[in-house]
């Protein structure tokens, strides 16, 4: 059995959508698989999403399952139930770990900078020459993570790929036109619901290498202005309690911005010396918009390779 699974803190639509996508595929083609997770959905799956006819499913360990990595490859953020000795094939496109998969698993290993790692799994879907028989809810699953991780097409590791990607599956999963504000007001609704909760879940501590503020947080909402004006005090308030080196991301489709807030020195200092920011009271504006993901590229750049291999 393959068990198609992601990361440990949280599972993101992107995450979710390909776990999912992905093992209605490998059965299809005879290979007994199942998408499994022992983490939560975080505000990025909305409501609307989770009432589709798609599931995770429950996963009972076996001695000689084997495990396929969808949307990580940071082996400090698998998901606790991957067996690392087992694992035969990684997709992702977040830096960092290239070279350590493609030496273990070779062309097993697809690590490459692209939107979405929905669009490798769609990509996987037309070379089986297996597009027709998608399920209506797996193709509205890579549709919709694909809209989520390229920021509805604005990010800057937005390619064709993800476009013509988008396009195929919304058209199959016969998506509305305006899905994609549907799907950002309703992500933002769910934030505003529980902010804490939002915050919490997708956030991470990154390495010292990563040259990034120690603890980042990161959310994706229509319009952040009424947001940041409104909800501000909580949100510094929750984050100085995860540490002293902080940084949250919120990304505004509609403005096409991300705010980023960092009330501590320090973790000004670190993005300024990746970018140049103008800060006014713990507060910087970048246009376009920029992942969590995309700083990390920054911050990994100029790191020799060996500090980002495993052990």
């Amino acid at each position: 059995m393959k068990i198609i699974t992601s990361g440990s803190a949280y599972l993101d639509i992107d995450a979710y959508a390909c776990c999912i996508a992905y093992a209605e595929l490998l059965n299809l083609q005879g290979i007994p698989a199942r998408a499994v997770s022992s983490a939560k959905p975080n505000a990025s799956v909305s409501k609307s999403v989770l009432g589709w006819p798609s599931r995770l499913e429950d996963y009972i360990p076996a001695a000689h399952d084997e495990f396929v990595l969808v949307d990580v490859s940071d082996y400090q953020h698998f998901d606790p139930l991957v067996v690392l000795d087992r694992v035969v094939e990684v997709i992702d496109h977040h830096p960092g770990f290239e070279n350590y998969w493609t030496q273990r698993l070779g062309f097993a290993a697809d690590i490459r900078p692209i939107g979405a790692a929905a669009t490798q799994v769609f990509q996987r879907w037309e070379a089986a020459g297996l597009l027709p028989r998608i399920s209506q809810p797996s193709a509205a699953l890579l549709a919709t993570a694909i809209l989520d991780n390229t920021l509805n097409f604005s990010g800057q590791m937005t390619t064709e790929l993800d476009i013509r990607a988008y396009e195929v599956l919304a058209r199959q999963a016969k998506l509305p036109v305006d899905w994609p504000a549907q799907h950002f007001r309703e992500c933002q609704a769910s934030i505003e619901s529980n902010l804490i909760e939002a915050l919490a879940a997708d956030l991470k501590r990154m390495k010292p290498e990563s040259q990034l503020p120690e603890v980042f947080a990161q959310m994706t909402v229509w319009d952040a202005d009424v947001l940041m004006q409104k909800q501000r005090p909580t949100i510094s308030r929750w984050m100085v309690e995860q540490g002293a080196d902080w940084l949250l991301n919120v990304i505004s489709i509609s403005e096409g911005k991300s705010y980023l807030l960092a009330d501590p020195l320090v973790s000004q200092q670190k993005l300024n010396r990746l970018l140049p920011l103008e800060w006014q009271a713990g507060m910087a504006v970048l246009k376009p918009s920029m992942l969590r993901k995309e700083l990390l590229k920054l911050g990994l750049s100029n790191q020799p390779e060996d500090l980002l291999l495993l052990p």
